[in-house]
């Protein structure tokens, strides 16, 4: 008893939770913000480690100006979202979290393979960040990661 076990990511993984938000490390969407979805601590049958569903944003919304016409402020407010399954090594958690339901997307893993459910759901997420910007919540989670 009182043993570490192997691994250590069953102790890392308690703060990774639904609305946190991570910063992606590996892939395309490397370096990227994304909200954790939903977590599988324990891994499932195809993937046997610890992940989670993220949903991002793959290109944030771009500086705008009080001279901009109105077309262009929406053209540079536009949002692009992804959704995609990451380990758990892959993500590093910030102290952020954002307040979202994603309840009602019904967000499976199921989802998140097939390709046409996937455009779908990240039609809706994209609705919804959509509005969170535009509302001018979470300022910092729709502002590039600078380094």
């Amino acid at each position: 008893p009182g043993h570490h076990t192997g691994g250590g990511l069953s102790d890392m993984v308690k703060f990774l939770k639904s609305g946190k938000v991570v910063i992606v490390l590996n892939g395309r969407m490397a370096g990227k913000k994304g909200l954790i979805v939903k977590t599988f601590d324990e891994g499932t049958d195809g993937r046997k480690y610890g992940h989670a569903i993220v949903a991002g944003i793959a290109r944030a919304p771009l500086k705008v100006k009080k001279s901009m016409p109105q077309t262009k402020v929406e053209k540079r407010s536009r949002v692009k979202p992804f959704l995609k399954l990451v380990n758990f090594n892959h993500l590093m958690p910030t102290r952020y979290s954002v307040e979202v339901d994603f309840k009602p997307l019904g967000i499976t893993p199921e989802v998140v393979q097939n390709s046409a459910k996937r455009t779908e759901a990240r039609k809706q997420i994209k609705k919804m960040f959509q509005e969170r910007y535009t509302a001018g919540k979470n300022k910092w989670f729709f502002s590039k990661l600078r380094f």
